[in-house]
């Protein structure tokens, strides 16, 4: 288990979800989706993270059942072959999902030749994330990725042409942000909208922030009943990615959409970082 305390809006994670922000934008140019039967057409591509699953736990009427998956040979995507074979297989509510798999080397350039969806799932090896949305976006696809977009300041550059072509294209490219949809997070959003119950958001300093997030994030758990088996390429940050990029992500997007709702923060002059830090988890072989 590793344990993340944040004092401070700190880290590429601010970059990352402020960037986030032009999705707006985005949308009003976007291809239009009228809600329409089957009109989502899923294509998940080199699926390595359960979340890639989870978009499929449930049946939408908007989304057609047959979902293409391309990726290589590997554990990764037998893991999720057998995730979305478990929803169809379940007593209750079952899912009815037919998928269309491809595996071979030439994974991503068949997926980009063939284009037999509208939407680009994307949850799996970070490493490969950046490239993956701007081969998507530049094919004229719309993109549905997890968290994080990029690890490192080359996957940064990368995700702000991604960003910039989206638009040009007409695209949706949008970040899977579940917390949002929490219960418990709707409603401290709205107890704060109350000026009588929460009071004004204080100014802070470093030694005494007017936000303080924290999250347990922890390496073994159970998704949908059953335990998570987490990939190898998982426990190395330069494929998974540090922690200031994965699991707090979440954290500074419930920052932003909590206490500035409505409100879009440029991270080139709104934001300053003034102190960060990062240490290794050490875990043992058992």
């Amino acid at each position: 288990m590793q344990k993340r305390s944040f004092r401070y809006l700190v880290g590429w994670s601010v970059v990352l979800l402020l960037l986030i922000g032009n999705c707006s934008q985005q949308e009003r140019q976007a291809m239009d989706f009228t809600g329409a039967e089957n009109e989502v057409k899923l294509i998940t591509l080199d699926p390595g993270h359960f979340h890639a699953a989870l978009v499929q736990k449930s049946m939408y009427q908007q989304v057609d059942p047959v979902v293409h998956v391309y990726a290589p040979e590997g554990e990764d995507v037998r893991l999720h072959l057998r995730r979305i074979e478990q929803y169809n297989n379940r007593e209750t509510d079952p899912t009815s999902w037919q998928e269309e798999v491809y595996m071979g080397p030439d994974y991503l350039d068949r997926m980009l030749r063939e284009k037999p969806g509208n939407v680009v799932v994307l949850a799996g090896n970070n490493k490969l994330k950046a490239k993956y949305i701007f081969s998507s976006i530049d094919a004229g696809l719309n993109v549905l990725a997890d968290k994080p977009m990029c690890i490192d300041p080359a996957g940064f550059d990368s995700l702000k042409q991604s960003f910039s072509l989206a638009e040009e294209r007409g695209v949706l490219l949008y970040d899977i942000m579940t917390e949002r949809y929490e219960i418990t997070t709707i409603l401290q959003r709205e107890l704060s909208m109350i000026e009588s119950v929460f009071g004004s958001l204080q100014e802070g300093t470093p030694d005494n922030p007017a936000v303080t997030k924290e999250s347990v994030h922890h390496f073994f758990k159970y998704v949908s009943g059953s335990p998570l088996q987490r990939p190898p390429w998982y426990y190395d940050v330069n494929q998974q990615g540090e922690g200031v990029v994965d699991v707090t992500t979440h954290l500074v997007d419930l920052i932003q959409w909590e206490c500035f709702p409505g409100e879009i923060i440029n991270y080139q002059n709104d934001i300053e970082m003034l102190s960060a830090d990062h240490w290794a988890t050490e875990i043992t072989p058992d």
